[in-house]
Order: structure tokens, then C-alpha cells, then sequence
């Protein structure tokens, strides 16, 4: 990964590079703060299975392979001051340099993750922000690019696909997640009609196949002869 002016490498950190001073000095003592609390939140949670999940595995299933490859970066940014347009350009930054980190042709680029921790953004701002912040870029990201963003905060009342009463998305500090789409995102898109028709223009034949997969496993040719 090569830097940029405007992005350079030296603000994406792993989980475990939190606590290297030599990579951490220039850092803000409120934004070390803020990107160690969402990495504890990571480890502690999202990468670890919960009782009111409704499922196995861990909350996010990708997280403990992005961890193990080194694969999930997190990144500190202040909005505070900043116009919605200076946002966005931002966020794009962060995308061009999503696309360029390797692996960027394995299978492990499905583990890819950018964090993006916005270390002055108020919980009483959040909703507000990540709604104006996707309904600019989340979809042209995702038909364009192929990219899936999430915005991650307290008050989140994003429920898991598999118990609508479990709230999965609330971060200890306003975060968003840009990932490389995969297939499987259908199950976020199912309850969407619009999402759910861009999940199959970009997927097609392979799309069929996955949820013919998950068909084959559930009981509905149960009463036939």
C-alpha cells in the first residue's frame, strides 16, 4: 500500500499496532483513545459469538478472519468542522485506498475492512450524519465500486437479521465500515426491494446459486410424496 498526500498509510492501523508507541506517538491522545475503544469493542464483541445473536459463530462473521490476516484497519478522522461535500471527499479517499491495499486479487480480499472512527463526532450528531453521509455515497459505492458501508454508533436500532430484538451496530464511538461486497450480502438486502435488486445486478448467475443454497436447506418440500 502505497501513501498518498491526502490518506497517508500512517493513519490505518491494525488492531494490535494500537499499542506500538512507535506508531502511535503522532497520534492525538482523544483519537488513540478513541480507536482503542473501538478495537476493544471489536474484540470483545463483534468478533466473538453472543447468546441474543440468533445464530453461531461470531457477531460478524469475517471479523476473526480480518484479525488473523491482517486485514482490518482502523483509521481516525475529525468531522467536526468539516462540510457534508469535505465528508464525502474523504470517505472516497478512503475508498481509492481501499481498492490499492493488498490482497487485492485472493480470496483474502474478501476480508478487507476499512474502520473509519470519527473521534469528535457526538452520539446526539450520529444518526443525523451517517444518514446524510450514505444517502450520498452508499449507493453509488456499492453499483460503481462494489463497496458495503455501515454506520456504527450508540442508539443504533439496526437489529441482526437473525433477532430483530438483538442491536449489534453500537459502537463505543461513531465509526463507519467500508468493506468489499460479497454474495451473501442478500440477507441485509431481503426486507429492501431497491438493495435487493442491486444485490442481484451485481451478483446474476451467482446470486441464483447462493440462494439456491440456502433454499436446499430449509423445509419447504417437506409434504410432498
Amino acid at each position: 500500500m502505497s501513501d498518498t498526500p491526502e490518506h497517508p498509510t500512517t493513519k490505518l492501523f491494525l488492531l494490535e499496532e494500537l499499542d506500538d508507541m512507535s506508531r502511535t506517538s503522532e497520534l492525538a491522545q482523544a483519537d488513540l483513545d478513541a480507536l482503542r475503544a473501538v478495537a476493544d469493542w471489536i474484540k470483545t464483541f463483534v468478533a466473538n459469538p453472543h447468546p441474543d445473536l440468533g445464530r453461531a459463530g461470531p457477531v460478524c462473521p469475517f471479523v476473526p478472519g480480518a484479525v488473523v490476516r491482517n486485514t482490518l484497519w482502523l483509521a481516525p478522522e475529525r468531522v467536526a468542522e468539516r462540510s457534508m461535500s469535505e465528508i464525502v471527499e474523504l470517505i472516497t479517499g478512503y475508498q481509492r485506498l481501499f481498492e490499492d491495499a493488498p490482497p487485492t486479487d485472493s480470496d483474502d480480499a474478501t476480508y478487507k475492512s476499512f474502520v473509519i472512527v470519527f473521534s469528535d463526532l457526538t452520539v446526539d450528531r450520529a444518526r443525523e450524519f451517517f444518514g446524510e453521509v450514505l444517502d450520498e455515497l452508499a449507493v453509488p459505492s456499492y453499483v460503481q465500486d462494489g463497496f458495503v458501508m455501515g454506520g456504527f454508533y450508540e442508539g443504533n436500532e439496526g437489529t441482526s437479521i437473525y433477532n430483530a430484538s438483538f442491536r449489534p451496530f453500537t459502537s463505543p464511538v461513531p465509526s463507519l465500515l467500508v468493506r468489499q461486497a460479497v454474495v451473501s450480502d442478500w440477507k441485509f438486502f431481503l426486507d429492501n426491494e431497491d438493495w435487493l435488486i442491486r444485490w442481484a445486478g451485481r451478483y446474476r448467475d451467482a446470486g441464483v446459486q447462493e440462494l439456491a443454497e440456502e433454499l436446499r436447506r430449509l423445509p419447504w418440500r417437506e409434504g410432498r410424496d
